[in-house]
């Protein structure tokens, strides 16, 4: 999903021949990733939650996006193989106020502990089931019948705690001048532009070199 259109060369497809890039890139096929192209260096540092010690990798993602379905057993899978020394931090966009409720969506699970159970199951929703989740009614009905407690779950929906949660998403997104999903930031200093499995091949690249520094 694109905020502006990238470029061509830059979009590519999901498919699922993620394997041999899900490990470390060596050093030696570090030289061929292109700056300006492969991934951008942010001219000012985005914020990073991660303590010291730690690389912060930023996936940048909508529900609505199909890219980010796509895009999501790559990431699954990238988590199961990372370093300790790394970590992820998911971030739904907001390109407008309609991305609104789905960003609110993921902070109330983050706040109840089901991400891990709902996260895919809000992307199959929307985009196997063809579910409009695109109101706070439409989200707590479906919420509802996944088995979770109706009123807690509108309790922390509308919440200050994640509306606030989606602001700083929001401004992290600015911060990492984000135009289209999935991407990743890493470290707040790179921004990854989404290049399907290879977009973690490229992180992966960048963490390297940031651990030899």
């Amino acid at each position: 999903m694109q905020r502006r259109e990238f470029s061509k060369s830059v979009l590519v497809g999901g498919g699922m021949a993620a394997a041999g890039l899900l490990a470390l890139v060596p050093a030696h096929a570090q030289a061929a990733l292109q700056e300006g192209k492969d991934y951008l260096r942010l001219a000012r540092p985005a914020p990073v939650d991660a303590p010291a010690g730690q690389v912060e990798v930023v996936e940048f993602f909508a529900y609505t996006c199909i890219h980010c379905f796509n895009f999501e057993p790559h990431i699954t899978e990238w988590l199961k193989k990372k370093p300790d020394n790394v970590t992820l931090r998911r971030t739904p966009v907001a390109f407008s106020d309609a991305f609104v409720p789905l960003q609110k969506l993921y902070y109330a699970l983050e706040a109840m502990g089901q991400v891990d159970a709902l996260h895919e199951k809000v992307f199959k929703a929307v985009h196997v089931d063809k579910q409009r989740l695109t109101t706070p009614e439409a989200i707590t009905n479906w919420i509802e019948k996944q088995g979770v407690d109706r009123t807690k779950f509108s309790e922390l929906y509308n919440s200050f705690a994640v509306a606030g949660k989606a602001r700083r998403a929001t401004q992290l997104q600015d911060a990492y001048q984000v135009e289209g999903t999935p991407a990743l930031g890493v470290a707040g200093r790179f921004y990854i532009p989404g290049q399907g499995p290879r977009t973690l091949a490229v992180a992966n690249a960048l963490i390297a070199d940031l651990r030899k520094g």
